[in-house]
């Protein structure tokens, strides 16, 4: 199967560069400049990943905006952002939108095409959960490391990779208290601080109590971390 990446860059090299790398591995690239061009090309065309620049031409949060609008469409749209902005508040906001991937510039063309290559195969056990495994069960969560899913009462929570990742990571020592360095290290992202497991663990709050209003089991442990309550 040959997947569609859209790119999303205003730097005409780099784009060159990310499109050309991508393609190696076999994938159709589309490559855009700036924010609306992008929004009107995927519109017509949906790809099956993005990749987003920040700071697009004169839009200092352009590619923030698009991703916002890009996932309305299509919530299942794996996205990375790759950016030379890494302020902390930087990937709180990206994260808060729920792209999948964040990576800072200056970053090799062959890593990104990695990169992309394992978030698309991700992505296809993620489609076809009920082929990749059993799931576990503790109460009314059902959860399943293969395809990296939850469902909390029968319904599908959600959440993005990092997300389920500390979600994951606090359920192998369900009533204990898990440090921040631990859950730091569970998300496999180099960028994480205390700061944005919180962000993260208040998106996952949210997303359960969508599905459940009195939903209470993720517990902070004050300058510790969290756990799961049973």
């Amino acid at each position: 199967m040959s997947y569609s990446i859209a790119i999303v860059e205003d730097d005409a090299d780099q784009r060159r560069n990310y499109c050309a790398a991508i393609e190696n591995k076999g994938f159709e690239t589309t490559a855009y400049a700036n924010r609306s061009d992008a929004l009107k090309g995927i519109q017509e065309r949906q790809p099956d990943l993005a990749v987003l620049d920040i700071i697009l031409e004169s839009e200092v949060d352009g590619g923030f905006m698009l991703c916002r609008d890009l996932l309305a469409q299509n919530p299942d749209l794996p996205i990375i952002f790759l950016t030379e902005r890494v302020d902390e508040i930087d990937k709180i906001s990206g994260l808060r939108l729920g792209a999948w991937d964040y990576q800072p510039k200056p970053i090799s063309a062959t890593f990104l095409a990695e990169r992309v290559a394992s978030l698309l195969r991700l992505k296809e056990v993620r489609s076809a959960p009920e082929s990749q495994g059993s799931a576990k069960n503790l109460g009314d969560l059902s959860i399943n490391e293969s395809s990296m899913q939850a469902a909390w009462r029968g319904e599908r929570v959600d959440l993005t990779l990092t997300e389920f990742r500390l979600l994951a990571h606090l359920l192998r020592v369900p009533g204990e208290a898990v440090t921040y360095d631990s859950l730091m290290k569970s998300t496999i992202q180099s960028y994480v601080t205390s700061n944005t497991i919180n962000t993260h663990m208040r998106n996952i709050r949210k997303k359960f109590r969508q599905l459940d209003d009195q939903f209470d089991c993720i517990k902070n442990e004050y300058g510790f971390g969290y756990r799961w309550a049973k």
